[in-house]
């Protein structure tokens, strides 16, 4: 029987295991979509590591991993709702302002050959169980209009599209589109 382990990311190795987890899942889950070169130039596996250690140092967010029989295969970030994205230079530019106090679903993915077996429901709800320990009323998150399986998945965990969407300009010349998708946290378990 495999043994499952959700861990807080607070190492290099874990930063590293996190971001390489994001690059090969962006890798498989947006091929076709987003210009190759850009996924074979940007999205590389140390990438989102810098986001990670500073999200743990600071205590902006918290990364987590999803360790199966020991093996990273899961990973994730949660933390409160960034609130004015994308002024820092990042491609997407979103106001949240109006959900002050909510947490957000910041990242979350499976390791491309890891999906459909539950690891990314397990995490998640691990996510939602601790933004609702800190008190959270809802819990917000952006997926791409371009991943239907995704959007089914956070719908089936349910999270609703609130309508919002945010254009995430990809260079040279292609455009995603960001949807925000809420679920209120009244009633979850608290830590």
């Amino acid at each position: 029987m495999e043994h499952i382990t959700i861990i807080q990311a607070g190492t290099q190795a874990h930063f590293a295991a996190l971001s390489r987890i994001h690059a090969l899942s962006w890798r498989a889950a947006y091929r076709g979509v987003i210009p190759q070169d850009y996924l074979d130039r940007e999205i590389t596996e140390d990438r989102w590591v810098p986001f990670f250690r500073e999200g743990f140092r600071t205590g902006a967010h918290q990364g987590l991993l999803l360790l199966a029989d020991g093996e990273p295969v899961c990973g994730g970030s949660c933390g409160p709702a960034r609130l004015d994205a994308g002024r820092d230079g990042s491609l997407c530019a979103f106001d949240n302002r109006a959900f002050a106090g909510w947490g957000e679903i910041i990242s979350l993915y499976t390791l491309p050959g890891e999906t459909g077996k539950g690891y990314g429901g397990r995490l998640l709800e691990e996510m939602v169980r601790r933004l609702a320990g800190l008190g959270c009323p809802g819990c917000l998150l952006y997926v791409l209009e371009e991943n239907p399986g995704a959007r089914r998945f956070y719908e089936r965990h349910g999270f609703a599209w609130d309508g919002a969407r945010v254009e995430v300009p990809l260079p040279p010349d292609t455009v995603c589109t960001d949807l925000r998708y809420l679920r209120p946290l009244a009633g979850e378990a608290r830590l």
